[in-house]
């Protein structure tokens, strides 16, 4: 899009008193100052350009609730964005800003901030001044720690720090009590505090790609927990404790060192997927069939030698995999390479055998 197209749009956009723009997609490398003129915006989206600087007079958008600016070329942002005071959600995803101003602090009534995609090395404390905050996405960054007044963002319900360079939680990380969402993945956390349990409200947290070597027992307090992904890790045992997370559904544990289970794991009765692929499991437990919600099970490259047969009363199971066993003779490999039907049978067979 022209300059001069640009300002044809913006001069209708002011003569009409439009509430919404929509400016994506137009490869626009700079804005005019004419973009003062639309002081009725509650709206603007400025996604997929290529926009490496903002005009001051952005900041005379004073109507504004929703900013798109992601996917540009921002390597900084101008102190005046801190005027836009009525600003709901800011989304400065997908670009290549290495600081925020402290002036960020002043956009007081923001619920979303997404930041993830960038080159942030640190956050300033002023961010935690952002006290409405419900949604923060920082993925994809280059975190290596979090301020210490982080624990003030205490209505965030979701927070997204995968791919960063974490190594270590604050304590006070704890008092973010209505967090529902947590995404850790892709850092460097070898533990997590015991603290950690006072996450109460959460319903799904990943914490895959770490270097987790064990989990507090305290762990089992997340009790509404229904998605937990710790695959890729370095646990070799889960606490017995495990089996209280009795909401899970879907629990991602593969890639890890464990040798075995608690027999305690049955009583994750509402689980529908599991995934144990690449660990170094010898057996499972026999209550293992008491999983009687299973619809998906993923065993592959263990060192299992054989099934309990009772596997066969998990009546939903439709997905059963169990390849690069190398040592399993019960099923044997001709009936594992016809899929999960034949497993299935052939272990109606054993059980019924064994009755």
């Amino acid at each position: 899009m022209t300059n001069e197209e640009l300002l044809q749009i913006i001069e209708k956009a002011a003569r009409e008193k439009a509430t919404r723009l929509d400016l994506s997609y137009n490869q626009l490398s700079s804005l005019p100052p004419e973009i003062s003129q639309l002081s009725n915006l509650t709206w603007l989206s400025l996604y997929n350009n290529q926009l490496s600087s903002l005009p001051p007079e952005i900041s005379q958008l004073s109507n504004l609730i929703s900013l798109r600016l992601d996917h540009n070329r921002l390597s900084s942002l101008s102190p005046e964005i801190s005027q836009l005071s009525n600003l709901i959600s800011l989304d400065l995803s997908y670009n290549q800003l290495s600081n925020l101003p402290p002036e960020i602090s002043q956009l007081s009534n923001l619920t979303k901030l997404a930041l993830n995609n960038n080159q942030l090395s640190s956050l300033p404390s002023e961010i935690c001044q952002l006290s409405k905050l419900t949604e923060l996405y920082l993925s994809n960054n280059q975190l290596s720690s979090l301020p210490p007044e982080f624990n003030q963002l205490s209505k965030l319900t979701t927070l997204a720090l995968n791919h960063n360079q974490l190594s270590s939680l604050p304590s006070e990380f704890s008092q973010l009590s209505n967090l529902t969402e947590l995404y850790l993945s892709n850092n460097q956390l070898s533990s997590l505090p015991p603290e950690f349990s006072q996450l109460s409200k959460l319903t799904t947290l990943a914490l895959n790609h770490n270097q987790l070597s064990s989990l507090p027992s305290e762990f089992s307090q997340l009790s509404n927990l229904t998605e937990l992904y710790l695959s890729n890790n370095q646990l070799s045992s889960l606490p017995p404790e495990f089996s209280q997370l009795s909401n899970l559904t879907e629990l991602y544990l593969s890639n890890n060192q464990l040798s075995s289970l608690p027999s305690e794991f049955s009583q994750l009765s509402n689980l529908t997927e599991l995934y144990l692929s690449n660990n170094q499991l010898s057996s499972l437990p026999p209550e293992f069939s008491q999983l009687s919600n299973l619809t998906e099970l993923y065993l592959s490259n263990n060192q299992l030698s054989s099934l309990p047969p009772e596997i066969c009363q998990l009546s939903n199971l439709t997905e059963l995999y169990l390849s690069n066993n190398p040592q399993l003779s019960s099923p044997p490999p001709e009936i594992v390479e016809q899929g999960t039907e034949a497993i299935l049978t052939y272990l109606r067979a054993r059980l019924e055998a064994k009755g």
